[in-house]
């Protein structure tokens, strides 16, 4: 699979991990940055992220900021965009099965790198289940 990711600098550290894990597991993945610790805007990286999946270029797309809310905000606003901000592997599995989230947000300073990498595995894992879900999702996200 081919993976965009991207971060504020509240979110570096754990999108490098995230980035090696995905990497070790085969995947492509894009690095959109951001590449440092010095402030920058988030919706500008989750632009990017988002450009990639809704332009077919990456079949999914990982934002991490600090909380993980704001890349999460950011990303919800791009029509086409099912951004989901998950903390633990079954919000992540439900996510993919139930709303065929194409984006995964993470907060650096909420999760640690242990249980993220696990929420990513997950996401990663879970296909959409489709059926009565794909009509729901169509009612908002055509």
């Amino acid at each position: 699979m081919k993976i965009a990711i991207g971060s504020d600098h509240g979110g570096v550290e754990l999108k490098d991990t995230i980035l090696n894990f995905l990497k070790e597991q085969g995947h492509e993945v894009v690095d959109l940055g951001c590449n440092c610790k010095d402030s920058v805007d988030y919706p500008d990286y989750a632009n990017d992220v988002c450009d990639k999946v809704l332009g077919g270029e990456c079949n999914r797309g990982i934002l991490v900021c600090g909380t993980g809310m704001g890349m999460s905000m950011a990303a919800n606003r791009h029509m086409g965009i099912r951004a989901a901000l998950c903390v633990e592997p079954f919000t992540a599995k439900m996510s993919r099965e139930h709303n065929d989230a194409n984006v995964l947000c993470l907060g650096g300073r909420v999760i640690g790198p242990g249980l993220a990498l696990e929420v990513v595995n997950t996401w990663v894992a879970t296909e959409f289940a489709g059926g009565r879900h794909q009509r729901r999702i169509s009612m908002f996200s055509s």
